[in-house]
Parts: structure tokens; C-alpha cells; sequence
């Protein structure tokens, strides 16, 4: 039996959050699967607060009443920040990362669930190019994000095909390892730059996209892309450490150990 932890990081979404919830709570992930979610308010000002404080998961499922967690922070941390507290929390054998909006579907984590059964993978991305159905609402997103996963291929050794995507499912043991330091959408980046530097493969399946635009919410704009790129060479040029300092420390132990039973 495996256990996925759901982590939603939401701000000023006052209008999709609740319809998210309920749709990540009825999917049936299958038999061998658990769930936990976790959802992280990056201190929103319309309301969304008001729904997550009023948010009865008993009025959902009454199976599932133990199943939500809700995290207040008390100021704007950005959300990689709240995407870390989801990681810091989690209890599950798996986290994936879920956008409180409806640019992405709950539906499709029982595709990354399969994936998981079949490969036993690390880490798996959704890709929201592969098969074909490419779907942008701006040239520039598009091209940019081309640009930064040709970049993270070039200096990390991946194989992606769409670093930039929000739907990202990685083992527990391993996202709770990695010295993650940033707390806005970079962590978007610095996630796949430190699995891959880490030593581990990441896995893409196809997943579905329904982009919105500025006027619809749409957070994400070209300086974001200037600092991933940033957060890059950062952790190319090894700025910040891959690992926590205690795991970075067994680790250099342990290869020390084994040089010295070799030798």
C-alpha cells in the first residue's frame, strides 16, 4: 500500500479552491493507494482564506474526513514556499503537486499512480506536450519554456520535455532530502535541477492543460523566467548544497567508507 500526499498551494483563488478540493478527493486512485491533502494558503486577501476556514470535508466524504490538512501562512511567502511547507508536512510515499485553478486536472494523478506501480520511478513530470495537443494562450510562455527546459537538459543531463510544468510527482524520500532554498516559482526549476544532480531520472507522462490568461488569474510572467533561468546557474555552478546538510554529510561519509574499505 502506497500513499500519495496531494500538496494544493493556493492564492487568492477564491474560485476554484473549494471545486479543487473536491475533485482531487474523488478521484479513485486505486486499491494499492492512499491519500492525504495537503492544501497551503499563501496568505490570499479574496476570500479563499474565509473558504478554507469554513471548509467542512466531512460535508464531501465522510470516509475521507481525516484526509485534509490546511495550512494558513501568515504573510505572502510565494508559492514555492507553500509547495516547501506541503513537503515539510507530508506523510505519504509520493507527493505530487496540484494548482488550486483549473489549469490542471486531479483526475490525471491515477495516471501518475500507474506510473508509479509500473517504474517505481523518482520522480515523474507531466509533460503538456507530449502527444501532441499543445496548448498555449501566449507565444512568449511557449517559447519560454522551450528555452528553459533546452537549458535544464543542457546543464543537468535530463531528458525533459517541459520542465515549467506545475503537475510534478516526486518519491518522499527524495523531495525531503533535497536542499530546497527558494520560495517563489522558482522551485519549479530548482526541484528538477537538484533530483537530477541527485542522481535520479525523471519520468514524463502526457497530461492535459487548460491555460487561463492574466485576466483570468494567470500569475506567471516573463521575469519569472529570468530568475529560473538564474536559479539555474546557480545550481549548476553549485552555489547552494544538492542535499540537507545532515544527508550531504552521510552521504560524503558513506563514500568515504566505502574508499576506504576499497582501498
Amino acid at each position: 500500500m502506497r500513499k500519495l500526499s496531494v500538496i494544493i498551494c493556493c492564492y487568492n483563488e477564491r474560485d476554484t479552491i473549494a471545486d479543487v478540493i473536491k475533485r482531487t478527493q474523488s478521484v479513485d486512485l486505486g486499491s494499492d493507494w492512499t491519500r492525504e491533502i495537503l492544501v497551503i494558503d499563501n496568505f490570499s486577501t479574496d476570500g479563499t482564506r474565509e473558504i478554507l476556514q469554513q471548509f467542512d470535508d466531512m460535508q464531501i466524504n465522510p470516509e475521507q474526513k481525516n484526509e485534509l490538512r490546511i495550512f494558513f501562512h501568515e504573510r505572502n511567502m510565494g508559492k514555492g514556499m507553500s509547495i516547501r511547507t506541503g513537503i515539510a508536512n507530508m506523510a505519504g510515499d509520493y507527493m505530487i503537486i496540484q494548482d488550486a485553478d483549473s489549469e490542471y486536472d486531479p483526475r490525471e494523478h491515477v495516471k501518475f499512480c500507474r506510473k508509479v506501480e509500473e517504474t517505481n520511478a523518482a520522480a515523474i513530470f507531466g509533460s503538456r506536450v507530449l502527444g501532441g495537443n499543445v496548448k498555449y494562450e501566449y507565444a512568449h510562455a511557449y517559447l519560454g519554456v522551450r528555452f528553459l527546459t533546452a537549458m535544464t537538459n543542457f546543464l543537468f543531463g535530463g531528458h525533459l520535455t517541459d520542465v515549467a510544468t506545475a503537475t510534478k510527482m516526486v518519491r518522499g524520500d527524495v523531495v525531503q532530502a533535497l536542499n530546497l532554498t527558494t520560495t517563489d516559482f522558482n522551485l519549479d526549476f530548482e526541484l528538477p535541477d537538484k533530483i537530477l544532480l541527485s542522481g535520479h531520472e525523471i519520468l514524463e507522462i502526457p497530461i492535459s492543460y487548460d491555460p487561463r490568461t492574466y485576466a483570468e488569474g494567470k500569475k506567471i510572467t516573463s521575469m519569472d523566467g529570468i530568475r529560473a533561468l538564474i536559479t539555474m546557474f546557480k545550481d549548476r555552478l553549485g552555489l547552494t548544497p544538492v542535499l540537507k546538510t545532515g544527508i550531504q554529510d552521510s552521504v560524503k561519509s558513506s563514500n568515504q567508507h566505502q574508499t576506504n574499505t576499497g582501498s
